[in-house]
């Protein structure tokens, strides 16, 4: 069964989690998603984590409330209630998580450190894989016995 640590270790450290400070505008965090070209990004102080900041939470509670997003930071419309997950856990686990709270973004700590975060497309992704793998040896296994 594949893990959390898994994907983690497929996204490579190149696509470690980004992080802004709790006081960065929320105009400035959507430019580094563009620029990263990435759905979210992990609101840390000090290496801590306080939250994440997400495209969802742009379009719900800047848009949709006039609120500027030159002059609103971060912090303002993070999400701080978010499970947290660890790299022990399932893909599946993290599956049914995302499912059943309808989130997109799950971080990843290993004790209390934030490690990283998984997505439900790279979810989406490591699932395809496992299954490309399994057909793989499906086939070979044929082959071989033919």
């Amino acid at each position: 069964m594949k893990k959390v640590s898994d994907i983690l270790t497929h996204k490579g450290s190149k696509m470690g989690s980004v992080t802004v400070s709790p006081e960065t505008t929320v105009l400035e965090a959507l430019k580094i998603m563009a620029e990263k070209n990435i759905g979210s990004v992990m609101v840390t102080r000090e290496g801590e984590y306080l939250g994440i900041v997400t495209e969802r939470d742009y379009s719900r509670k800047v848009i949709l409330k006039g609120k500027s997003s030159t002059d609103t930071p971060v912090s303002e419309i993070m999400s701080d209630d978010l499970p947290r997950v660890n790299p022990y856990d399932t893909v599946d686990f993290c599956m049914e998580l995302m499912s059943d709270r309808n989130i997109r973004y799950l971080p990843v700590f290993d004790n209390a450190q934030l490690i990283g975060i998984v997505s439900i497309n790279d979810l989406v992704r490591e699932t395809i894989r496992t299954h490309e793998e399994t057909i793989t040896h499906l086939k070979d296994y044929l082959h071989s016995n033919l």
